[in-house]
């Protein structure tokens, strides 16, 4: 059997990849895992499972929560809320597991699994292999040890946890958004009612699009992958800004007051510089993946703000930031950490932080973001080739060699194999388009020569 967990989780077409079954034998496994660990030693477990509005999210919730009761696990059933809000709970109740049903920005067949660990923390890799590993041996037929009597678990609604996020939300705000028209995309996911709600405690006025979720239109033609709809509606309505999430709005995308995007990239030059200013960004360093623009590199160097890039994956920026102690890190498709007030990206938060820095400086966003500029940016996916010799040919490394050359201290090439495909993808960033297309195109032609 494959691996489950992949970098997000475990993923798949619902009732296909993903089964009720496998739901329920996840959650006992994981429920056995953590016994085993010591994670309820000495007190009742208690657990909290949160969903996005996918219909499948339905009858896997019910699966998941079937199995944590049946471990001997009490379960805080929160209902739709962000991924953000179950780790948030996870941490405030004081639970010893988060359970968050989601397959994020993608399309709706598709659901998906993330353990959360007490305090709202990302599991960690060995304990999800040892799931996997447990889950796999009781699929095949080992009997679990069941509590019976008392010792099963209880299952409650949990109809505090919207209040308490929002509240949770608007309280680290450094100032309020009154006076500001924003317009929030919610992707007809899971921050459909508690992201309209915060920016309205917070003072804005709010015009919302994507929130009427009805199972199956999550993230269909709406929210962080679909901007169209909100860029139209930020002109039309005269907004100051505007915000777009994903399904389970883990991230952030953002469109000025003209209707022009601003990506993950500038939303976390603009978070910086607020930090910064009121002493919050620690050791003055900013952590992002190698994807992020080259331009975003060049305007923390000018501001003075360290930059420490990672892999790609917003777990790798998180990794990071919590080794050195850093307060800021994300990625360019708008996964944004803010680690004094959560645990994973939240893109509801990081949208309220922008909006209140737009509020407190008086400055449209357009002007805001304008620190950075973006440095236009190919990406070419050359599939078909051996992924594994991009570190060891030769051709290729000259190839390279000569490309940053031509390119200079304006331009940046990067060469990455898929995790996942048998492709690799080629990245090239230049001060002129068509600069970048060209060196682009250049070198998907070696790769193909070379790793064919």
């Amino acid at each position: 059997m494959g691996r489950l967990f992949g970098t997000d989780g475990v993923r798949g077409v619902a009732n296909v990849d993903l089964t009720a079954e496998m739901a329920l034998g996840l959650s006992v496994a994981a429920a056995h895992v953590l016994a085993e660990a010591g994670t309820f030693e000495g007190h009742r477990p208690t657990a909290v499972v949160g969903r996005d509005p996918r219909a499948s999210g339905e009858f896997l919730e019910a699966a998941m929560v079937a199995g944590l009761a049946s471990a001997g696990v009490d379960v805080l059933r929160v209902g739709v809320l962000p991924t953000p809000a179950v780790a948030h709970l996870t941490g405030a109740l004081g639970a010893d597991l988060g359970v968050m049903l989601s397959a994020s920005h993608n399309a709706m067949p598709d659901n998906g699994i993330k353990f959360f660990a007490r305090g709202g923390h990302k599991l960690a890799d060995e304990l999800e292999d040892r799931i996997e590993s447990v889950y796999e041996e009781h699929r095949t037929g080992a009997p679990w040890e069941r509590p019976t009597g008392a010792g099963v678990g209880r299952v409650r609604d949990y109809e505090e946890g919207l209040d308490t996020y929002v509240a949770h939300l608007v309280g680290v705000l450094p100032n309020r958004l009154d006076g500001l028209r924003i317009v929030l995309d919610e992707a007809h996911g899971a921050a459909f009612r508690v992201s309209p709600e915060a920016f309205a405690r917070a003072g804005a006025e709010v015009v919302t699009l994507g929130a009427q979720p009805d199972g199956l239109n999550i993230n269909d033609g709406c929210g962080s992958t679909h901007l169209e709809q909100l860029k139209a509606a930020v002109v039309e309505h005269g907004a100051a800004l505007g915000i777009a999430h994903d399904g389970d709005a883990d991230r952030c995308l953002a469109v000025d007051h003209t209707g022009e995007e601003v990506d993950g990239d500038q939303i976390l030059a603009v978070l910086a510089l607020a930090m910064r200013e009121r002493s919050a960004l620690r050791s003055d360093t900013v952590v992002a993946t190698v994807m992020s623009n080259l331009g975003f590199k060049l305007a923390m160097e000018r501001e003075g703000i360290h930059f420490v890039q990672t892999a790609v994956g917003d777990r790798y920026v998180l990794e990071q930031m919590k080794q050195q102690g850093y307060a800021l890190g994300g990625e360019q498709s708008g996964h944004v950490i803010v680690l004094d007030h959560a645990t994973t990206g939240d893109g509801t938060l990081t949208g309220l932080l922008l909006a209140a820095r737009v509020a407190e400086t008086g400055r449209p966003l357009r002007e805001l973001a304008s620190v950075m500029e973006r440095l236009p940016q190919v990406l070419i996916n050359v599939p078909d080739v051996d992924r594994t010799r991009v570190q060891t040919s030769g051709e290729l490394a000259e190839a390279v060699t000569e490309a940053e050359h031509e390119l200079g201290e304006t331009g940046r090439v990067l060469l990455r194999p898929s995790g996942t495909e048998p492709l690799v993808r080629v990245m090239v960033e230049a001060a002129d388009i068509d600069q970048a297309r060209s060196v682009a195109e250049r070198l998907a032609d070696v790769v193909k020569s070379a790793l064919g």
